[in-house]
């Protein structure tokens, strides 16, 4: 079996799906591996050091493609699924229920696919979870950023011209992200309050030295896959309510809240923004699903009000060597759990191998994928 690894065509994308060191491993179990030139130029590795541990290095695009499976960090394009063989088997991260087009392309070609954003988060599959692996690192780059952006400094300094007082951090969502961003924050000397729809987390949060802000309200909070589902909108007033005080305090916000197959919840509004401070700073991590804070865009940095609006979508990319060195681990763990080196091997009543099964045969098969797609009509 040849495992096919592309160059990543999103737009500044750094991270590569597989490392040299990971390529041994599985080389070492009898698959052969072929990486497309530069593949791994973003995250500092050169085709030399793929060569070095057994892999073939190809130039053509198509010629990889032809591999039986195809490894990516994003999605497939259309033109790369055009190039793949029938049935062949791709990983990557799809989010299949906002790409529907991209189904429609796998499925023409009966071509087998897994969603590393579909993971199960159970023991089992730990360290198959890329999204925990990737939000971890963007957690801890979401500081690095706001620190950056911010004109003083986090912790208190006692100097002879007087004392400083540590800054003060907002951070909406203690998820993966949010618990990263909590502990970086603290490390580094910050005040850290924190808010979140669960409040089984306030025990995390307080482990990691912030201040769990609590939401009091009737309503019960469902969760799924660590993510929740949706609030009621009776709670999320209460926590405007609460946060409006807390956040003209703030001098870095930074916003992690994700509702799984819907549009992120808008928890700063521009009113909100206007009453912070001038020189504080919001990084808005869920910018790519719509976004945290009503002001924010895409993969820009604005200034409304004298408040720096940070909107990086693709935080892990930013730091290639470790979310590429981390996502090679848990794509190939998943791999030798599909797969031996002669071929799939796919238990379909095994949890993990169900959770992630996207398409197969020509159809659908995801049901949490079906059911978004249906409610959204294209089904």
């Amino acid at each position: 079996m040849t495992i096919g690894i592309l160059k990543e065509s999103k737009e500044g994308e750094r991270r590569v799906a597989l490392t040299p060191d990971v390529a041994k491993l599985l080389i070492k179990k009898g698959y052969e591996v072929l990486v497309e030139k530069g593949a791994g130029e973003g995250s500092f590795l050169s085709d030399d050091d793929y060569r070095q541990v057994g892999a073939q290095i190809e130039s053509d695009k198509e010629v990889v493609c032809r591999c039986n499976f195809i490894l990516k960090v994003n999605a497939p394009t259309i033109e790369e699924i055009g190039y793949m063989q029938n049935k062949a088997c791709v990983i990557s991260m799809l989010y299949g229920y906002t790409r529907p087009d991209i189904l429609d392309a796998l499925n023409e070609k009966s071509i087998t696919s897994f969603g590393m954003d579909a993971i199960p988060r159970i023991s089992r599959a730990q360290r198959m979870d890329a999204l925990s692996s990737q939000a971890n690192l963007a957690g801890y780059k979401s500081v690095i950023m706001g620190c950056d952006a911010l004109g003083k400094i986090f912790p208190l300094l006692m100097t002879a011209a007087g004392t400083i007082t540590p800054a003060k951090v907002l951070i909406f969502g203690a998820g993966v992200a949010g618990l990263q961003a909590i502990a970086t924050a603290h490390r580094l000397g910050a005040i850290v309050e924190v808010t979140d729809v669960r409040p089984e987390t306030k025990e995390q949060v307080e482990s990691l030295g912030g201040k769990f802000l609590q939401v009091e309200s009737e309503a019960k909070i469902e969760t799924e896959g660590g993510y929740a589902k949706e609030v009621s909108i009776e709670f999320l007033q209460k926590q405007q309510q609460l946060i409006e005080t807390k956040i003209k305090e703030a001098d870095l916000v930074i916003t992690t809240a994700l509702v799984i197959g819907k549009k992120s919840p808008v928890l700063i509004t521009e009113k909100m923004v206007n009453s912070m401070k001038k020189g504080s700073v919001i990084v808005d991590m869920a910018v790519e699903w719509g976004g945290n804070c009503e002001l924010s865009e895409m993969n820009k940095t604005k200034v409304h009000h004298g408040v720096t609006i940070i909107g990086e979508a693709n935080l892990p990319s930013l730091l290639p060597v470790n979310a590429s060195q981390l996502y090679a681990i848990n794509i190939s763990t998943l791999l030798m759990h599909l797969s031996t080196s002669t071929g799939l091997n796919l238990d379909m009543e095994e949890e993990i191998t169900k959770g992630c099964l996207i398409t197969m045969d020509g159809a659908t098969v995801h049901e949490f994928t079906n059911k978004i797609l249906t409610a959204s009509g294209i089904k």
